[in-house]
């Protein structure tokens, strides 16, 4: 299997299920709470943006736009990050 293709996978199967889930419990969280903290909302945003920027991963991917390299990196970072071993933003880097 080629980086591009676990790449794809693992942001399909994996990784942006995940957030959809916590985006779900944090939802969850403020429906019985009856309000959202500062945290929460800040949570939430955090969570949209980054799903945004995978999903922008994913629509790159259908088109070509990634290479091996490029893939093998973010797969690494992925993997590394679900290991707890640092907190790294999966290689995205904030754009103003």
């Amino acid at each position: 299997m080629s980086y591009v293709e676990k790449l794809e996978e693992l942001l399909t199967t994996s990784v942006i299920p995940d957030i959809k889930d916590r985006l779900d419990e944090i939802f969850e969280e403020i429906a019985d709470n009856k309000e959202a903290t500062e945290d929460a909302k800040e949570e939430i945003e955090e969570l949209r943006e980054f799903k945004a920027d995978l999903e922008d991963v994913l629509e790159d991917i259908k088109s070509g736009d990634i290479d091996e390299d490029e893939a093998k990196e973010l797969v690494e970072d992925i993997l590394s990050a679900r290991k707890g071993e640092d907190e790294e933003d999966f290689g995205f880097v904030e754009e103003d």
